[in-house]
């Protein structure tokens, strides 16, 4: 089933890479309307985490009209700073107020790992430690070993927004062993479509990324809200 499908996406404002990935890699002719989460500079964290899910829920009432099929949350870090608990519990609240099926990020992650059969992977992030602790734990809770690892260590939006698709591989390679089942990209802001096959191919392993992963779910969402 390749049927166009209308999706909303709610990101953090600084975020420039997931609309236009989602979009290359949904079918044709789908569209996206894009909500964008207020926030600072500096990136998230378990104090801030609250103002920044109380914006975004009141953001969510406009996704509630007919024109769209499924809303996706692509906050990466805000799911792992909540835990699985809380993503999921963030997940039926958006459902509530959009009518939705909703896919957040972080779960996303999880399962495409998951079917995957990828026990232990090679990770690449770009975030600072607080936050890269928290998302091996919600990998942890899915029965996923992270054996390897390697961040940007990013301490701002505006160093996170500069990273670039070469860097990300350049990193990935630096990372990835032959230990490891899988690798995976974490971060909806890293650009990561243009890399990921290339570097399936040169690791012989599986490669995956946060945006494919979400969009792999939306389509998914909407394949059960039809059948």
């Amino acid at each position: 089933m390749n049927a166009a499908l209308n999706v909303g996406l709610m990101v953090p404002i600084n975020n420039t890479t997931f609309e236009g990935e989602l979009l290359a890699w949904l079918p044709a002719g789908s569209t996206c309307t894009t909500l964008r989460i207020p926030r600072g500079k500096d990136l998230l964290t378990a104090a801030t985490l609250p103002a920044y899910k109380a914006q975004a829920l009141a953001l969510a009432a406009r996704f509630a009209g007919p024109d769209i099929d499924v809303m996706a949350y692509g906050c990466t870090a805000a799911g792992f700073i909540s835990g699985p608990a809380g993503d999921a519990q963030l997940a039926r609240e958006l459902a509530a107020i959009t009518g939705k099926p909703v896919v957040t990020t972080a779960r996303s992650m999880v399962r495409a790992l998951q079917e995957s059969k990828a026990k232990d992977i090679a990770l690449v992030t770009p975030y600072m430690d607080a936050v890269n602790e928290q998302l091996k734990a919600f990998l942890t809770d899915g029965g996923i070993r992270v054996r390897r690892f390697n961040s940007f260590y990013a301490a701002s939006v505006d160093e996170l927004g500069r990273i670039r698709s070469d860097a990300v591989a350049r990193l990935a390679r630096e990372t990835m062993d032959d230990d490891c089942d899988a690798l995976f990209i974490a971060c909806a802001q890293l650009p990561t479509r243009a890399i990921l096959d290339e570097l399936g191919q040169e690791f012989g392993r599986t490669v995956l990324s946060s945006n494919w992963a979400t969009t792999r779910e939306v389509v998914r969402a909407r394949r059960l809200q039809t059948a």
